[in-house]
């Protein structure tokens, strides 16, 4: 298990051929810059006859919402099998798979609930779908050199970019979850 205080490989890989099969089969719209593919969402966003939940006082954990599967996910085997495993451990939120178009960047920032030290918040798990050496992933400033299949565990309460200067998509697929006994654990060893 590498570790950097803000960045953690965890002890899971997964096959990246068979995210991509399972992509493959989505038969994805084209995009410029940046798509967002939701594979589990505020329940709302899913099945519209659902109310708009009433207003949180905490947006952060998660629990301001039911959380559903997307159509995408439940046309998805192996994807819903990766969600499936972390799900039998904690409660999983947001699910997503990310795209960055060719000679693109995402600017620096922060999501500032994103870090396992954040009180009453949940983490996301980052698991890189393609790969390229024209990718780089800075947090902190220092690129995390991540592979197809890895799962990652970053503080992203710290700034961090991406820059994708080839000529092939990235795709990363981030679960976000409850930071309980069992996901620290993994984490913090």
């Amino acid at each position: 298990m590498a570790s950097n205080n803000d960045r953690v490989k965890l002890p899971f890989t997964y096959s990246a051929e068979k995210v991509l099969t399972d992509i493959s089969a989505l038969s994805l719209n084209p995009f410029e810059y940046y798509d967002v593919i939701p594979l589990r969402a505020p329940a709302h966003l899913i099945d519209n006859s659902i109310p708009f939940p009433p207003p949180a006082t905490n947006y952060a954990n998660g629990s301001w919402t039911e959380w559903l599967d997307s159509d995408f996910l439940k046309k998805s085997s192996y994807l819903k099998s990766i969600v499936h495993e972390f799900s039998q451990h904690t409660k999983v939120t947001l699910v997503r798979l990310l795209r960055l178009a060719p000679h693109s960047e995402v600017k620096e920032h922060t999501d500032p609930t994103l870090g396992l030290h954040i009180p009453e918040s949940v983490i996301r798990l980052t698991i890189p779908i393609t790969y390229s050496d024209q990718v780089t992933f800075y947090l902190s400033g220092t690129p995390v050199n991540m592979l197809p299949g890895e799962c990652w565990y970053l503080n992203l309460t710290q700034p961090h970019r991406i820059t994708n200067t080839g000529d092939t998509e990235r795709i990363n697929l981030t679960i976000d979850m409850i930071p309980n006994d069992w996901v620290k654990k993994q984490i913090l060893g």
